[in-house]
């Protein structure tokens, strides 16, 4: 019987590396954050970072990157989960909310840490968040296209919405009353009554409620 392919000891340096720096940046910033608090936490000593990382900057750079990538990626699977607009949009805001409530202290970094990083490096996330927000227009432009959403401005509309989402990532907390899924689904539907959601007979989802 063949095993499962075990992470390396590099691989598990690198990890621990990035755990330790996102956990520091969302306690410290990433200015008030040194390259030995961050390997301290590691385990590693401060020579270990270099070995895996140009610099400190290039730790907050991997977190953003991989942070944004998931979001887009979640984003399309989210689109593509139904044929349903109102479903779509639906899924794709739950799992965003869901993602910035449980892992809100990568989210905070990923989101509020832009202006540490180095001018190619803010360019390719930059790239990257446009693109998580040509999604969220497409969507609410295609709802419109169809009649199934009401809103004068799909850019108004995902700006609205994904703004409200990542500002989860700043207040949400462990012993919150709602649960990251219940937020989820709350807030999937504060998202359809904003882009005046109507439902196959035409209703208002709004009116509904």
């Amino acid at each position: 019987m063949s095993t499962p392919d075990l992470p390396s000891r590099t691989e598990l340096t690198q990890t621990k590396l990035l755990e330790s720096a996102t956990l520091a940046f969302a306690e410290r910033g990433f200015y008030g954050t040194s390259t030995r608090d961050i390997t301290n936490a590691a385990g590693t000593s401060s020579a270990a970072l270099y070995v895996h990382h140009k610099s400190k900057e290039d730790l907050l750079h991997q977190i953003s990157r991989s942070g944004h990538q998931m979001t887009l990626d979640s984003m399309r699977r989210g689109r593509a989960s139904s044929s349903d607009l109102r479903q779509q949009l639906a899924t794709v805001v739950e799992d965003f909310v869901v993602d910035h409530a449980e892992n809100h202290t990568r989210a905070r970094i990923v989101n509020f840490e832009l202006a540490a990083l180095a001018p190619d490096h803010r360019k390719e996330i930059l790239a990257l968040r446009r693109l998580i927000d040509l999604e969220m227009i497409e969507l609410v432009a295609e709802g419109m296209s169809h009649g199934v959403f009401e809103i004068p401005d799909p850019r108004i509309a995902a700006s609205v919405i994904l703004s409200s989402g990542i500002d989860v990532a700043r207040w949400y907390h462990e012993a919150h009353r709602l649960t990251p899924q219940q937020l989820g689904r709350e807030y999937a539907d504060v998202a359809l009554r904003v882009v005046r959601a109507r439902d196959e007979g035409g209703a208002s989802v709004a009116d509904r409620g």
